[in-house]
């Protein structure tokens, strides 16, 4: 899958670094992320105003872009990165390892870590360090959580528990990766970082996410029922109030 390029997420990462500047709790591009492929995958197309805020905090300590060149920049790239996320999320594949799979733009923090010189791993307390796509997941689920009524289950059965199926993959994938590291993340010969099970999950946990978007794409967004008010008898008075007969009043229209 090709798109936005390395600088792309350099700028986009360089705005939400000013945006922590005025809001501490503005998430990494990571997390991002998995927002923005829980948006592509939710039952309704969740507009710009209601997920932006949520995202990023701007309802809260009048936190907010430096300017409208910032938000307009974010939001092109976001609206890139949205456009070749949903392609390749509907782009049959037979390997996640495709060209046209898709692949998170997630950090291995503990790899790059494990490749600092001793003396500054030192300094980096190992409790706060995610998991290898620890906090894409997280991302996902924040959006998850923040419109669970687009998230319940379908009615019919077997959609149902593909569909529960498909999110508990995802939220394996927010707990912290204990086992044993004997595997690089991103490279073949990269510091180990990484279980064996980690990796099984977040494959597991990719095909979730196409799991769910096929799920929604089928079923639709929700249909609201429209209750039409019962229209008097022709012979009926006319519920304008008018004391005539709906045939000679409204109902003459």
């Amino acid at each position: 899958m090709t798109g936005l390029q390395p600088e792309d997420f350099d700028a986009l990462d360089d705005i939400l670094d000013d945006l922590r500047t005025r809001y501490e709790e503005t998430p990494q591009w990571e997390f991002c992320e998995g927002f923005l492929v829980a948006l592509i995958c939710c039952r309704r197309d969740i507009p710009e105003s209601e997920w932006l805020p949520v995202l990023l905090g701007l309802d809260d300590d009048g936190a907010g872009f430096s300017d409208e060149a910032q938000k307009i920049k974010f939001l092109g790239l976001w609206q890139e990165r949205y456009a070749e996320v949903k392609k390749a999320l509907d782009t049959e594949i037979k390997a996640l390892d495709e060209d046209s799979a898709y692949a998170p733009e997630v950090m291995d923090v503990r790899g790059a870590i494990a490749s600092l010189p001793p003396e500054e791993r030192a300094e980096i307390d190992s409790e706060e360090i995610p998991a290898f796509a620890q906090v894409w997941a997280l991302g996902f689920m924040f959006a998850v959580e923040n419109w669970p009524d687009e998230w319940t289950a379908p009615k019919d059965k077997e959609a149902a528990q593909w569909h529960d199926t498909a999110l508990e993959a995802i939220v394996a994938l927010t707990e912290d990766d204990t086992d044993e590291p004997t595997l690089s993340a991103l490279s073949e010969d990269g510091p180990l970082s990484v279980s064996e099970s980690r990796l099984n999950a977040y494959g597991e946990a990719l095909w979730a996410v196409y799991d769910l978007r096929e799920i929604w794409r089928s079923i639709g967004p929700r249909v609201t029922q429209v209750i039409k008010e019962a229209t008097p008898g022709r012979n009926d008075a006319c519920s304008c109030g008018s004391g005539k007969k709906y045939k000679k009043c409204c109902g003459a229209n």
